[in-house]
């Protein structure tokens, strides 16, 4: 939120003003639920729908898309070249599918694997992500990262994510605010 907040321009979306921030690429040693700046503000109830939308075969109200459609398909094929060629860079999947509504574009475009020092390493690939709600993305897709890595017997490393268009939406900005103030400084 911080890297949006502060090197961010002000931009239109379909659902109000937003900032958008420069592109960015970071890693998570390990995504965890215990996380304690998720505890104090997170939404419990809309992590639960979030899962869902990963591990549901079916679109879930209000999305307009299933990550667990578009992901669950492709594990096994990844898994298997993975199996086969260990040191391969091409587990790739796309979520995404050609000539598809626009307004159904999934923001989480592609997802990858590589098996690096005993360790599967997953890499996701945002098109434009809330940074205010991120956590709800990154806990279910935590939980496909240890999927895969039991499926191939491996511990799992870290989890890298892109995302090219990091925004927040000027809706939310007393909560954004509440959530950085901890770290914000005092003025005396």
């Amino acid at each position: 939120m911080r890297h949006v907040w502060s090197a961010g321009t002000l931009a239109d979306d379909d659902r109000g003003p937003v900032i958008e921030g420069p592109s960015v690429l970071f890693e998570i040693a390990r995504v965890s639920g215990d996380d304690p700046i998720i505890a104090r503000y997170g939404d419990a109830d809309r992590l639960a729908l979030y899962r869902r939308k990963f591990t549901e075969d079916v679109v879930v109200p209000p999305f307009k898309y299933s990550y667990g459609a578009r992901i669950g398909g492709q594990l096994r094929w990844a898994a298997d070249l993975l199996r086969v060629k260990p040191y391969s860079k091409s587990a790739w999947i796309s979520l995404t599918v050609p000539g598809e509504p626009y307004d159904a574009v999934p923001c989480l475009i592609g997802v990858a694997f590589r098996i690096r020092e005993g360790m599967l390493v997953m890499t996701a690939t945002f098109r434009s992500q809330n940074a205010f709600t991120s956590y709800l993305n990154y806990l279910p897709l935590s939980e496909v990262h240890a999927a895969m890595a039991a499926k191939l017997g491996t511990e799992r490393g870290p989890m890298r994510v892109f995302v090219d268009v990091p925004h927040l939406y000027l809706a939310d900005s007393t909560h954004v605010l509440k959530v950085m103030r901890p770290s914000l400084p005092r003025l005396s």
